[in-house]
């Protein structure tokens, strides 16, 4: 199954909202109960997912659920929305432990796929364990949270150790590349833009967006330019004329570079 490039965030609690969102052509939207929503609304936000997800099978495999974290006095009755509609994907904040995760399955039916988000030093710490553990689909960076938790300047050089981290423990688990984080500015497109090439440079695959104009700056992000898929199209040319050795623009062509050349030519379908 192909995994989505972008993740819209639509408070749960504003669900005149939930159709639209899939309008800005994200891969999946997340339906938040955490953050977006103020202690207040909490129950009205599940009710609002509660009457929505049923009616919405269509939807089914591009909707996620972020519940509160499991020290919260709201994960409880989070969990017995989850079992009670039959959400297949939830993404749980805060994720430091691998035990937080099998509580999440052991409460299904049916367990979900969970994309834990890690966001505290505890959970860059314990990564690898997570990584590892029953049900994950995907890691998801909550840089934001990350930056509170050790009180980072606000300088980007601060997440490159947990980058690295999250990256390699996602492919040592044999995960989809992991998701980054928000982007806070919702107009500047550069920002954005930028934000997502940093955290390419580390393996991440996917964006976590806050708000639809966001959307179609990182799917655009992801596609190869004309020259990298020319490229690319020239290698794999290249090499499957040759049995052995070959050189192309005076470079040695070889293993790696004909799988980067796959993986360009790949992209090119994920994001169209």
């Amino acid at each position: 199954m192909q995994l989505p490039i972008t993740y819209l965030f639509v408070p749960g609690n504003r669900p005149e909202r939930f159709d639209k969102a899939f309008a800005a052509g994200a891969g999946a939207i997340v339906l938040d109960l955490e953050d977006a929503v103020v202690p207040a609304d909490k129950a009205r936000a599940r009710d609002a997912i509660a009457d929505w997800f049923p009616a919405r099978a269509e939807y089914a495999e591009r909707v996620v659920v972020r519940t509160n974290d499991t020290q919260s006095a709201w994960f409880g009755d989070d969990l017995a929305l989850l079992k009670e509609v039959g959400v297949t994907q939830v993404m749980l904040p805060k994720t430091e432990w691998p035990a937080q995760i099998a509580r999440v399955i052991g409460a299904m039916a049916s367990p979900p796929r969970v994309l834990p988000l890690i966001e505290t030093a505890r959970g860059v710490r314990n990564v690898d364990e997570i990584a590892a553990a029953e049900g994950v689909q995907r890691l998801v960076f909550g840089t934001l949270d990350y930056a509170v938790d050790l009180d980072l300047s606000g300088d980007e050089t601060g997440l490159i150790y947990p980058s690295g981290r999250i990256a390699i423990a996602s492919r040592c688990a044999e995960l989809a590349a992991p998701v980054a984080g928000v982007t806070p500015g919702i107009d500047d497109e550069a920002r954005i833009a930028a934000d997502f090439a940093f955290a390419r440079a580390f393996g991440f695959g996917a964006k976590l967006c806050i708000h639809p104009r966001q959307v179609a700056v990182i799917h655009a992000a992801c596609r190869p330019s004309a020259a990298e898929k020319d490229w690319a199209e020239r290698v794999l040319a290249a090499a499957a004329a040759s049995d052995g050795a070959v050189q192309l623009d005076g470079k040695m062509i070889d293993r790696p570079v004909v799988l980067k050349a796959q993986a360009i030519l790949a992209r090119c379908t994920d994001s169209a």
